[in-house]
């Protein structure tokens, strides 16, 4: 099978060597880990086309993989697997600025996709906290959120169209730069987030839209969590929509200033990160009103980036958060647990509850304005009690999140970290829904095998 790989590819993009293959074995959850068969390395659909026409020859599962930033081993590798790597095509196809649109192979990281539209005036909001590294095929594998999630959606809202190499080789194009279709079932809409296992995606266009002209970022201090999440929900009553809503508790606040030396108060229970962004006079009218209702609500500080480079230090520091608390211990578990904005305060109650019952030592923050939590455990794999103790803690997270009206992941995907959980949230028969689907697209079960489900 590898010498019909080379043979096609070329020695230089196919890997082999277990040396080699390290790197490919794991992902950003870092507890899962395989070595693959092989790497390989395509810069083409028809490449990657070939590839899995071997691959289905010698019955060899496939594995996508981006830049390996995941955090649910969707990208880890299985048995005997070839990981096809898409990072070598990485080209910015077109930006149409008539139909605010661009189009870009799988490999182009998303700091990419948003630097080229940014440099004609155009917007690409999602902004997964990878994304100076992530690529757009992996955010569109994974559906990915990003701070920008409560105003302007997630990717599944950006991707008009795309092109996917299926399991039996063949390249399908699915969607157009129209604003409405209409035309059968939403075929690219499946694809969003289905996390490799139904389909390649080589090729994707995005929607794109106009620059807001002016963003102002608050940074709000609360001595007490359930007083920030009351002032989260007084700015939505109050019918303001930030385009970034975010929050820190305190044993992150502390691991981030740690990290970044920011200025972030030391003794807050939580702080929000709150950005307005639209026509000046808009954005000075709502930082306004949300300084008031932030202090009207507990806070015992409001301060205002006095300009861009301010504004720029504290997202930054915010982005900073998982590797702040990726030092602390050996071992660092980012999960994404997301229920309703009106749970949010009981839920990070029960999240340090939980973390106290079982001995744990966890940070949360996340994306409060779309009730995204990020509870973060940091621990030690080489320790098998506490290892046990923390997936206790997680499926009583799960478990809590779900009966508030949740879900066992926002933005993360299910990959192998969360299927333990998805029958739970599905119910019997959504979860026959989706073997169903899988078994249509893919009968011999060789894209990706083993992730969301088992089959």
């Amino acid at each position: 099978m590898i010498d019909e790989l080379i043979q096609i590819l070329g020695r230089e993009q196919v890997l082999t060597g277990m040396e080699n293959l390290v790197p490919y074995s794991f992902d950003a959850t870092s507890v899962f880990r395989q070595i693959p068969a092989a790497v390989v390395f395509p810069r083409t659909s028809a490449e990657v086309s070939a590839v899995l026409k071997v691959a289905r020859r010698h019955r060899a599962p496939v594995v996508t993989r981006g830049s390996g930033t995941g955090l649910s081993g969707g990208s880890v590798p299985s048995p005997g697997s070839i990981v096809l790597c898409l990072i070598r095509m990485d080209k910015v196809i077109e930006v149409d600025t008539r139909n605010f649109t661009l189009r870009a192979q799988a490999g182009v990281l998303t700091q990419a996709v948003y630097d080229a539209a940014d440099a004609v005036g155009l917007f690409y909001p999602p902004d997964p906290g990878s994304m100076k590294v992530s690529t757009i095929g992996g955010n569109v594998a994974e559906n990915a959120g990003g701070l920008h999630g409560l105003k302007y959606g997630v990717t599944r809202d950006y991707v008009l169209g795309m092109e996917v190499v299926l399991a039996d080789g063949e390249i399908c194009l699915l969607g157009n730069k129209c604003v409405k279709d209409a035309a059968g079932y939403s075929l690219r809409d499946l694809f969003v987030g289905s996390e490799g296992t139904l389909g390649i995606v080589t090729e994707v266009l995005l929607k794109l839209l106009p620059k807001p002209a002016a963003r102002q970022t608050l940074l709000a201090t609360y001595p007490r969590m359930d007083a920030a999440a009351a002032a989260v929900s007084a700015i939505i009553a109050a019918k303001i929509v930030p385009c970034t809503l975010e929050f820190l508790d305190s044993r992150t606040i502390r691991c981030v200033e740690d990290y970044t030396h920011v200025g972030l108060p030391l003794d807050a229970e939580a702080i929000l990160l709150i950005e307005v962004d639209g026509h000046p006079a808009k954005v000075a009218e709502d930082a306004e009103r949300i300084r008031e209702l932030c202090t009207w609500n507990g806070a015992s500080s409001v301060r205002l980036a006095a300009d861009a480079k301010e504004a720029d230090r504290l997202a930054a520091a915010r982005r900073t958060a998982f590797k702040a608390l990726a030092v602390v211990k050996p071992t660092t578990i980012l999960e994404d647990a997301t229920v309703p904005r009106t749970e949010l305060a009981r839920m990070i109650r029960f999240i340090q509850e939980t973390g106290a019952r079982h001995r744990l030592d966890i940070a949360t923050f996340g994306h409060f304005g779309d009730g995204n939590l990020h509870p973060t455990f940091l621990t030690d794999e080489r320790n098998a009690d506490e290892m046990r103790r923390v997936e206790l803690a997680k499926r009583e997270i799960f478990a809590e999140a779900l009966a508030l009206g949740g879900t066992i992941t926002g933005e993360h995907g299910v990959g192998l970290s969360k299927k333990a959980f998805l029958r739970q949230q599905l119910g019997d028969t959504g979860y026959s829904l989706l073997k169903s689907i899988k078994r249509a697209l893919d009968p011999e079960n060789l894209l990706n095998p083993g992730k969301i489900f088992d089959l």
